[in-house]
């Protein structure tokens, strides 16, 4: 997706880790320089152990790996006898998830939730905080997408922050500089708190200090509520089956001492 990459708690990195710094994890999608460190901050971890075994249990055949940036995840859902597409609106992530291994059991669409075919997915899957990535009228359109995309018995998957956390209280960092596949860096970051619609504005500064190229952009997250989520799947025609705070399946109880919340999805009109 296009946008910052931010790793949740729990997210990627394994449950319950208080970062240090916020601002390794925040990237733009479509500079391929940048592209090439989203797998070192973004490893394979509990969060994709948690959807590779729900696919697995709902013994799907159609898998949408929606916002699926480089594919590290998309990849590893290839089975015999299952469809995989991964769709994201960055060439340059697709780019680099095509030169992956597996990368030809997957087909790759650049593209949005309009790209869902009609009653065709199993399994729609938004991982990594794509839903937060998702902003304004561009969320409805999204899970009026899948919910026209679900098959009969279909489910959807994804995780949200749980505003009541007020995680971005914590992402401000003065400028540090670290090695990376795309060069030495220089990264801050300072983030301004939701407005009423509940947008985080992150302004990010990534200075390459080899050849003093600066990347510098306001990035957005969109903090939604339990309740609010649940009315906007509705809408459309969607229903909340759990909603989860870790990757262990533990019930969201709705305080604040729980950063994440998990959510499975299915269509209304499924009993």
């Amino acid at each position: 997706m296009s946008g910052p990459i931010v790793v949740g708690e729990g997210e990627r990195r394994g449950p319950g880790i208080n970062f240090s710094s916020q601002k390794a994890l925040i990237m733009s999608y479509d500079d391929p320089r940048l592209v090439a460190i989203y797998d070192i901050d973004n490893p394979d971890g509990p969060d994709h152990d948690f959807f590779r075994a729900q696919a697995d249990g709902l013994k799907v055949r159609t898998i949408v790996d929606l916002g699926c940036g480089t594919g590290i995840l998309t990849v590893t859902l290839a089975a015999p006898g299952r469809r995989i597409l991964g769709i994201d609106p960055s060439e340059s992530m697709l780019n680099f998830a095509r030169q992956r291994p597996g990368s030809d059991r997957v087909e790759w669409v650049r593209g949005t939730s309009s790209r869902i075919e009609p009653d065709s997915a199993d399994l729609v899957i938004m991982s990594g905080n794509v839903a937060m990535h998702i902003l304004g009228d561009d969320w409805h359109r999204t899970l009026a997408d899948i919910s026209a995309g679900l098959t009969c018995g279909g489910r959807l998957l994804f995780e949200s922050r749980n505003p009541l956390r007020e995680a971005w209280k914590e992402w401000n960092d003065m400028p540090s500089e670290r090695d990376t596949p795309a060069g030495r860096l220089r990264e801050s970051l300072v983030t301004e708190p939701p407005g009423a619609d509940g947008i985080v504005v992150m302004h990010v500064r990534n200075e390459r200090l080899e050849s003093g190229a600066v990347l510098q952009c306001d990035q957005k997250l969109q903090f939604r509520s339990a309740e609010q989520i649940r009315a906007d799947l509705e809408n459309v025609g969607l229903r909340v089956a759990n909603v989860w705070r870790d990757w262990e399946r533990n019930p969201f109880e709705g305080t604040p001492a729980e950063p994440l919340m998990v959510f499975e999805v299915a269509r209304a009109d499924d009993v």
